[in-house]
């Protein structure tokens, strides 16, 4: 629901909201001010490999870290980002740029919002 109040927005607002969730990004990861941020989140991320072949080895997912307190573990973005990509389709996951990926999320969420087929 956040997209539709920052759609129109102009880029100087939407680039400061970026700087707001980069700095709570480092202040949440303890990183410097002057160190890149997207290295540090990736580093949080880690591809599913199975031992041995399975359908899900081309499912472009990612390990779930188990948590302790469901209670404030859920919201942490090493649980929640892996959590919430594992349930975006393959065709979503698969898109050949951030254009297309950012286009057909898009076509997803409000397919689940209106309950499109």
């Amino acid at each position: 629901h956040v997209h539709v109040l920052l759609s129109g927005l102009p880029n100087y607002a939407i680039r400061s909201l970026q700087l707001v969730q980069n700095a709570a990004a480092r202040l949440l990861t303890k990183t410097r001010k002057y160190d890149h941020i997207t290295p540090v989140l990736s580093e949080l991320l880690t591809p599913y490999t199975p031992a041995r072949p399975l359908r899900s080895l081309d499912a472009a997912l990612l390990v779930i870290p188990s948590i302790n307190k469901k209670s404030l573990g859920f919201r942490a973005f090493a649980y929640r980002a892996p959590y919430l990509w594992n349930t975006l389709p393959l065709h979503v996951k698969e898109a050949s740029s951030v254009e297309n990926f950012k286009s057909r999320l898009k076509t997803h969420l409000y397919s689940l919002f209106y309950s499109l087929p």
